[in-house]
């Protein structure tokens, strides 16, 4: 059992380090020997006493197995068993319950393995390698031009002819989920990394994610990339609050905050394919995607009208299987476009309750972990201060897409929480001078 959870997040790591370049296949047998593993660790862990917490080193978060987030993440499940047996298509439902059960299932063994902070920083680690190596190639489609697998530009839009990059993952805005959380984790790498080299090797992935990033050209991606690095500032600028004089300390936050528009409003002026592509958020229906999503979104609608509180089931299948009743004509759609609509049209209202109480008590936890971590100025801290922007940065992309549910993000959008969930503890980390 002492290697048990080094175990644990060499699993983990295998699903970031091939994520992005395997089929959903392997991915979806990565994700189920996960769960074994921690069914079995589960089964076979000693029970201990809260006050005699497994700690792994001496640096280790002491953390229970079940906390505020683990419950709501229960709760939840339980609606979706619940749709499942009244969804109106229980054989495609329950293929999506099972979806959800695997992802469910590595969140668990991740907010197990990701209390040592040695793990943890592995994991991310690995994880901003493999982004690394995602958005080289990206930049390379760039340079060397690329075809578009499919219409994600409209004919009559000035970016008709322009590169969409989409790297190894066939698909920009898919691109553009997977490195929101990649261009937030690289930027707090700068801070958690003590050495220099591996300080400079995480500005340079800040350069080149934030960079494949922007040549997605994807709305949904840009608006999730803002909401991110919004909060990460605005984080960043608490934790050094209390170290700041007084005078910085009222001001940092809005010049750095002003500073961040003015470059990016210049941005917008100087550059016209950014400027085009801005614009057309605000277009309506005068741009075919933002019509598409529009048409899809009302007969989400109707969908959930007819089944308000359980929904129709988890899982794309189902929603393929009842959406071709409510769509308008042309408009054929793979999901809601929008994780608010899926939600509420896959487990209904009360599901879609559960949900956003889970992200409310997450950010509410990782808020107070926070607190306790400043205080003690350990760069382990860092981690939880850019675990809790990526969420944000995610779910500002997920509300105008459906990039979320694919394995690639959604795995990432589970190790937001685990990490959160990995920092819940009841004694008071130990300040850095003390761990050294």
């Amino acid at each position: 059992m002492q290697w048990a959870d080094a175990i644990g997040g060499v699993l983990a790591m295998l699903v970031f380090a091939l994520a992005p370049f395997a089929n959903n296949t392997l991915t979806g047998l990565l994700l189920a020997a996960c769960g074994a593993y921690w069914i079995l660790l589960t089964l076979s862990d000693e029970r201990q006493p809260a006050s005699e917490s497994l700690q792994l080193e001496a640096n280790t978060t002491v953390s229970p197995l079940a906390t505020p987030i683990h419950l709501l993440v229960g709760l939840y499940w339980s609606i979706a068993v619940i749709a499942t047996a009244l969804s109106p298509v229980k054989r495609e439902a329950l293929v999506g319950l099972q979806k959800l059960t695997l992802y469910l299932l590595f969140f668990l063994l991740l907010a197990r393995v990701l209390r040592s902070p040695r793990i943890r920083s592995w994991v991310i680690t690995i994880f901003l390698l493999a982004a690394l190596a995602v958005s080289v190639y990206g930049i390379q489609q760039w340079f060397m031009g690329t075809d578009a697998l499919a219409t994600w530009v409209d004919p009559e839009s000035p970016l008709s002819k322009t590169t969409r990059v989409y790297s190894y993952l066939g698909n920009p805005n898919l691109l553009a989920g997977y490195l929101v959380p990649a261009v937030v984790f690289s930027i707090v790498a700068f801070f958690s990394w003590q050495r220099w080299m591996c300080k400079a090797l995480a500005v340079v992935m800040t350069a080149v994610n934030g960079t494949c990033l922007m040549l997605t050209f994807s709305r949904g991606g840009w608006i999730g990339l803002v909401f991110g690095l919004l909060t990460l500032v605005l984080l960043l600028a608490h934790w050094w609050s209390i170290y700041l004089p007084r005078f910085w300390r009222t001001w940092a936050l809005p010049l750095v905050l002003g500073t961040a528009i003015a470059v990016v409003l210049l941005a917008i002026l100087v550059l016209e394919p950014l400027r085009d592509r801005v614009t057309s958020i605000f277009a309506g229906r005068g741009d075919s995607s933002n019509n598409f999503r529009i048409n899809v979104w009302m007969a989400v609608l109707d969908m959930i009208r007819d089944r308000p509180l359980l929904g129709i089931g988890p899982g794309n299948n189902a929603f393929n299987k009842i959406y071709p009743l409510y769509q308008r004509p042309r408009f054929s759609a793979l999901s809601a476009y929008s994780i608010i609509l899926e939600v509420a049209v896959e487990t209904g209202f009360i599901g879609l309750a559960a949900f956003l109480w889970l992200i409310f008590v997450t950010l509410a936890q990782g808020w107070r972990s926070l607190n306790r971590w400043r205080e003690t100025s350990n760069p382990a801290g860092f981690w939880l201060l850019g675990a809790i922007a990526a969420l944000v940065g995610m779910f500002g992309h997920g509300m105008v897409d459906t990039v979320l549910y694919r394995p690639e993000v959604n795995t990432l959008w589970w190790l937001t929480f685990a990490i959160i969930a990995s920092y819940y503890h009841s004694t008071k980390p130990q300040p850095k001078s003390q761990l050294e």
